[in-house]
């Protein structure tokens, strides 16, 4: 039977877009996707298509093996130019050009300037402080001294009180007589993401928005280019929610931050020149471009139902911010490399502003070094990968452009039937965000405890040398509990291997791991290499490859050097008898050492379970919900 059929090969032959004009390619019949898809479907022999090739996002997205250009043909916005409206192409027909925010915390006020100076002079274009212990006017004048306003945007992440700081903020510009109509930067002034946070309002809502209103028309005359209003849709992510939820929810709150204030008397226009969105970042590469990119198009169609007088006003700044939620804190150099990719797809999507936190924030207050490197990720992709210069660099992308739609359809739809429920305020207060983000937490949780996601360095392929219990002294490593539950996905993995290290500290000794091998060279080398990655997850001290050539050798050669667990490994027809009987051997003589096989030799599991075999490792465990078994068996806590 031929692989293309006779019918399909005609219109193959017979195609009327053949391009003869262009003499590059007139020798290249286009080839139409039916073709594509007959090959496919007779290479796959009868397999399942959709289960084969077509990978299925948290977001709902199926995603195709391949794309066309017909995928993206009905796209409108093809045609619309870098810069005009909806914005899905940038908002800049000129330059892709981002700020370089450093953040910096405000521990020791003139030591927090001397940060803000060197990161300046090191290639930042903004700072972003963190103002809660920030105590007065003459504190502040002291973490600006030597600041050029007029170049440098200035950012307050968090505020005892942001009426007060606005107020000593523009008596400061007033006193330098700084001219504060070019002065850039915000406030984190949004008392939502503080009820995400704490699961109540800092005062009331009532009283919460009254006081933004306030706040508002502070600032507006003095200094018309700051922001005050900062949602912060990088809580959801570093929740564990979707591209979906995130970009949803963060729709929901700028929507409902709109009809608030000019619900008090605002106009439009005063509050949309107010507002700045910031999106965690993370390392789904294509979805965070994407993300970004619909984000635009999505805000600006809500700003547009609110009728400003000033068309600029639909571009709304983004914010970029690495997230927590995938960061690790064992191999945390591996975050270097999450951080390029999510500042890629920051810079490529087409962020406004860009803050990497620095790879070993995850469990230490950041140093000099780290921040270093942060900073020049940014500065590389600018200077040297010259991403500050291209526009829209994933125009025309079958993919991306498919992604992107997709994307803003599911997450309009989302917002819709969130405004259909009474709004973000509504559908936050009754527990409605927080059930959703859960059951996505509850497969992404599920997924990096059985390594369907994985985590490099810390659920596959470990550095078993590695401590770092000595190193966490920050609460980074742990939980953020209030409405949403704030964490890293790492942390299932991490807590386990941690308690090792403080049992072994204590101890004076690790649980040491054998590996007894035989039979076929490949399954043995395979399943011993599994078996290594697999327990030095837990920190365990793994020794090295023991052939067995008898049973009453390896048994003394594993008590003699103090195993606390027996691994062994081959194929599984080699199973039968000979591990059996070393199993046997073995728990005749130290009833307490952990017998293990590794694979799953179905047909011989209960002789094996009867010779005194304990467990079976395979790809199909919990191995996260395993390895917490083992240390609770050897007395970790």
């Amino acid at each position: 039977m031929p692989l293309i059929s006779d019918k399909i090969l005609k219109n193959y032959i017979t195609m009327e877009n053949r391009n003869d004009n262009t003499a590059l390619f007139n020798e290249f019949i286009p080839v139409p996707t039916e073709l594509w898809e007959e090959k496919i479907n007779a290479d796959l022999k009868g397999a399942d298509y959709e289960k084969k090739l077509i990978w299925s996002t948290y977001e709902g997205i199926k995603i195709k093996p391949y794309y066309r250009a017909e995928n993206i043909k009905d796209l409108d916005y093809q045609r619309i130019l870098p810069g005009d409206y909806p914005f899905i192409r940038g908002f800049s027909n000129k330059s892709n050009l981002w700020e370089i925010i450093e953040k910096i915390e405000i521990d020791d006020v003139p030591q927090a300037n001397i940060d803000a100076l060197n990161a300046i002079q090191r290639g930042a274009t903004a700072i972003s402080f963190n103002g809660k212990n920030l105590a007065g006017r003459e504190e502040l004048e002291l973490l600006l001294k030597g600041i050029n306003l007029n170049e440098i945007a200035i950012h307050f992440s968090s505020s005892k009180s942001f009426t007060d700081l606005a107020r000593d903020f523009v008596d400061y510009i007033k006193k330098s007589e700084i001219d504060g109509s070019k002065v850039r930067g915000s406030f984190n002034f949004d008392s939502i993401s503080y009820y995400l946070l704490n699961g109540n309002y800092y005062n009331s809502r009532e009283e919460n928005f009254k006081e933004l209103a306030a706040l508002i028309r502070q600032i507006k005359i003095d200094l018309p280019q700051f922001k005050v209003i900062n949602i912060n849709g990088q809580h959801f992510y570093n929740a564990g929610a979707t591209a979906v939820q995130e970009l949803s929810y963060s729709l929901a709150s700028f929507n409902e931050y709109l009809a608030q204030i000019t619900n008090l008397g605002l106009g439009a226009d005063e509050v949309l020149a107010s507002m700045r969105i910031t999106f965690g970042v993370g390392s789904n590469y294509f979805m965070e471009i994407a993300k970004l990119r619909a984000a635009r198009m999505l805000f600006a169609r809500i700003a547009e139902q609110y009728k400003p007088k000033n068309p600029n006003l639909l571009k709304v700044d983004i914010h970029a911010i690495s997230g927590l939620w995938n960061k690790s804190v064992f191999d945390p150099y591996v975050n270097l490399l999450r951080l390029t990719t999510e500042c890629m797809s920051a810079a490529i999507g087409g962020a406004s502003a860009i803050t990497l936190i620095p790879f070993n924030g995850t469990y230490k207050k950041p140093d000099d070094f780290s921040k270093r490197l942060a900073r020049n990720i940014q500065l590389i992709l600018k200077e040297e990968a010259y991403l500050d210069k291209i526009i829209d660099p994933a125009s025309g992308s079958y993919y991306i452009e498919s992604l992107t739609d997709e994307l803003a359809q599911i997450a309009w739809n989302k917002f819709r039937e969130t405004e259909e429920k009474g709004g973000m305020l509504t559908v936050m207060e009754n527990g409605t965000i927080k059930m959703e983000i859960e059951n996505i937490v509850a497969r992404r949780n599920m997924d990096i405890a059985t390594r369907k996601t994985p985590v490099l360095g810390t659920n596959i392929f470990p550095n078993l040398n590695e401590k770092m219990a000595g190193e966490c002294n920050i609460c980074n490593t742990g939980d953020h509990n209030g409405y949403l539950t704030l964490y890293r996905g790492a942390r299932i993995f991490e807590d386990i291997r941690l308690a090792t290290e403080k049992f072994s500290e204590k101890n004076g000794k690790r649980p040491k791991v054998f590996l007894a091998t035989y039979g076929n060279l490949a399954m043995r080398k395979a399943r011993a290499t599994f078996s290594t990655n697999f327990f030095g997850c837990a920190g365990y001290e793994i020794l090295e490859e023991y052939f067995s050539k008898d049973i009453e050798t390896t048994v003394n050669e594993a008590l003699n050097i103090g195993a606390d667990i027996f691994v062994i490994c081959s194929s599984d027809e080699e199973y039968a008898g000979y591990a059996g009987e070393l199993s046997m051997n073995l728990k005749q003589k130290n009833k307490n050492i952990q017998v293990v096989i590794a694979g799953y030799p179905k047909d011989m599991v209960d002789s094996l379970k009867a010779a005194g075999v304990d467990d079976f490792i395979h790809v199909r465990v919990n191995v996260a919900e395993t390895l917490a078994g083992y240390n609770k068996r050897l007395g970790i806590n």
